[in-house]
């Protein structure tokens, strides 16, 4: 083990040695010009550095951050320009005392100053923590604590007073530098650690290592088809990793020219960009293609240049898909991941498209359905199940893209880890041509609008409500293509808060995209003999109630 980092291994439990014990099998899988699994390996430099000491290719445009307003406002760095501000961000990051292994917290508006405090805390070593700039103090305070930042990159807004650490502020990105030299990093050293919802009361971190570009690599190849003369446009934020994995460094691996959009974006505008920019794959998530087809001039002349569109983060559905191909005369190609293992599962442009999967797991990656355990939901017998029988979908822990392990959570990491499989929780199929049919998820998250949400945190925040005595919140799909986040609450002896009530202190406690969009006040909730509630009955009820059940 690298001593340099040990510490932060110590803290993720056992799981890196037997991952260590079963990459050196995934070897045998990996396509050509695929990163090693072991050596020197850093996820900002194999992205970036190639292109730019290219002399063919330096000068070529690799990012572009487009302003919401006008033209004019739109900034670019080519390669060249694009590496050295990220060496000097690094050396910078340094000269302030970074160390490696260092947690550092970016809570940075959506911009280029985003992009470039991540990728200069990567390679200086750093591990960085892409954080919404929309969570509120008390929730930023959290990541903070939970994973000993010793770094801050804020904007004066998002600042936190009293942060024990060393504090940047996004201005000083500009004219950051230092003395080199850049330390050297590993495959399996941590790269980056991304707090997501889960089965718990507060995110937990999932931390990955510079290995995960191997797993990128065959990301590229089966699923988003890049090429070096392409022009990308991603409609997310860089907060979230697939803005961040797709977006930026996946475009900027196969020598792309990257697009992202000062946000919001109007729905209709996305044509208009893409048709301006002349790109050639967009990538978002199928609500935003769902709102182009309703606000947007969607057809195939406007979308000339446009081979392809990529979705993931959220179910495409076939009704979604049959409108797109009707409208645009093209194909859209669906992805399915999740945070601690990257995308795995996806159709690879020229493949062909089923309506209702998600496609294939990726040429390299090593999946399985499992059969679930009768007393115990979430575990696995470890017995591979026949085709066509749903099972607990289940990724080999040899794959390049899974999480070194979860930040300080054994226990968390325990019921994930089992045997020689990671188990997220998706229940799925496989037919006979290998394609993933998804069936629910074991758990209870609820996804909303694209994002992934944790009912127990969001309760947990809506019980300190004095007035209330007890909060379930589950989501209630009201159409094929939509789900709500609804909470149920129960109301104190003698008190009913209202409901801008309710929705004021949810604001002061909660990001906006974790609060509820509806509440309802209940007598009770419906409960099982042991006391747990029962989130699919009480959905029915909501549903029923609200005249949306089928």
């Amino acid at each position: 083990m690298n001593p340099r980092i040990a510490g932060i291994r110590d803290g993720i439990g056992g799981t890196v040695q037997a991952q260590e014990d079963h990459v050196p099998d995934a070897n045998d899988l990996i396509a050509p010009g695929t990163p090693p699994a072991q050596g020197p390996l850093n996820l900002a430099r194999a992205c970036i550095e190639t292109w730019a000491t290219d002399p063919a290719h330096a000068q070529r445009p690799a990012f572009t951050f487009l302003a919401a307003t006008s033209p004019e406002g739109d900034r670019t760095w080519t390669f060249e320009a694009l590496w050295a501000d990220v060496q000097r961000i690094a050396r910078g990051f340094l000269a302030r005392g970074l160390r490696p292994g260092d947690r550092v917290l970016v809570r940075v508006p959506h911009s280029p100053e985003y992009a470039l405090a991540f990728l200069g805390a990567t390679l200086a070593g750093g591990v960085p923590i892409p954080a919404s700039p929309v969570l509120t103090r008390e929730e930023a305070e959290f990541l903070v604590t939970d994973a000993e930042a010793a770094f801050l990159v804020a904007t004066p807004d998002l600042d936190l007073p009293g942060f024990a650490g060393e504090s940047v502020s996004a201005a000083d990105l500009g004219s950051m530098d230092g003395p080199g030299p850049l330390p050297e990093t590993a495959a399996e050293d941590p790269a980056y650690l991304i707090y997501t919802s889960g089965s718990t009361a507060r995110p937990k971190g999932v931390l990955h290592a510079h290995r995960t570009l191997r797993a990128r690599r065959l990301m590229r190849d089966a699923w988003q088809g890049f090429t070096p003369s392409d022009r990308t446009l991603h409609a997310g934020t860089l907060n979230w990793s697939y803005t961040l994995g797709v977006g930026l460094l996946d475009a900027w691996a196969a020598g792309a020219h990257a697009h992202l959009v000062e946000q919001p974006v109007e729905p209709a505008r996305w044509v208009d960009l893409i048709e301006r920019l002349d790109v050639a794959v967009f990538v978002a998530v199928p609500t935003i293609y769902r709102q182009m087809l309703k606000y947007g001039d969607v057809d195939r002349e406007r979308l000339r240049g446009l081979r392809h569109g990529l979705c993931a983060g959220e179910a495409l559905t076939p009704a979604l898909l049959e409108e797109w191909r009707a409208a645009a005369g093209l194909e859209l190609y669906e992805a399915l991941g999740m945070t601690e293992v990257s995308t795995y599962i996806s159709t690879a442009p020229g493949s062909e498209v089923r309506p209702g999967s998600a496609g294939k797991p990726q040429p390299g990656r090593r999946v399985a359905i499992l059969e679930e355990r009768e007393d115990a939901p979430g575990r696995t017998t470890g017995r591979e199940l026949p085709r066509g029988e749903v099972g607990l979908l289940c990724v080999h822990r040899s794959d390049p893209g899974l999480m070194l392990g979860y930040w300080r959570r054994p226990e968390e990491e325990a019921q994930v880890m089992q045997g020689e499989w990671f188990v997220g929780g998706d229940q799925a199929s496989m037919d006979e041509d290998g394609y993933i049919w998804f069936a629910g998820r074991a758990d209870d998250i609820i996804k909303s609008f694209g994002l992934r949400l944790s009912p127990v945190e969001i309760e947990t925040e809506l019980a300190r409500h004095p007035a209330l005595q007890e909060v379930a919140v589950v989501g209630l799909p009201v159409d094929p293509t939509k789900t709500l986040v609804a909470a149920a609450v129960v109301p104190r002896e003698g008190a009913r808060p209202s409901e801008d009530d309710l929705r004021a202190f949810a604001r002061e406690h909660l990001a906006e995209y974790k609060q509820p969009h509806i509440y309802r006040l209940v007598e009770s909730l419906p409960r099982t003999r042991n006391g747990k509630i029962q989130r699919r009955v009480l959905a029915q009820h909501l549903l029923e109630e609200s005249g949306a059940a089928p």
